[in-house]
């Protein structure tokens, strides 16, 4: 199993609403979770009130954010090029794929199908 993932958003809802311990339990075997910034706004974005956002903030610092690079968008921009209208590729999707194909890391969604025709793309999944 890979030491390190980019956690989707919907993982991370799960994660955070008690839904799911799989994190938990990567979390404590030593696996590094990591997060970009888009999934870190679309955290941000569900909160529905100030104690919500800072819960949101707080279960947060579990996890580590990567860098963007420009590079990241680009690969991203060519993305919505090539897949939005053929498969209904999402702008934050494309972005937070682009982050695991540049990082060359595996990611931890739920949603296989919004991710699994982009070329180079590893998806995990856990029971």
């Amino acid at each position: 199993m890979p030491e390190y993932f980019l956690c989707d958003t919907c993982v991370i809802i799960d994660f955070m609403n008690g839904r799911s311990q799989v994190l938990n339990d990567l979390l404590h075997h030593e696996t590094t979770l990591f997060i970009n910034s888009i999934i870190e706004m679309e955290l941000l974005q569900g909160a529905h009130d100030k104690n919500e956002l800072r819960i949101i903030e707080k279960k947060l610092h579990s996890f580590r954010l990567l860098d963007m690079q420009q590079a990241i968008f680009d690969l991203a921009t060519q993305y919505l090029r090539n897949y939005g209208l053929s498969h209904t590729l999402a702008l934050p999707d494309a972005i937070i794929a682009a982050t695991a194909i540049y990082y060359q890391m595996p990611l931890f969604t739920y949603n296989r199908k919004d991710f699994k025709f982009l070329p180079d793309i590893q998806l995990t999944n856990f029971p």
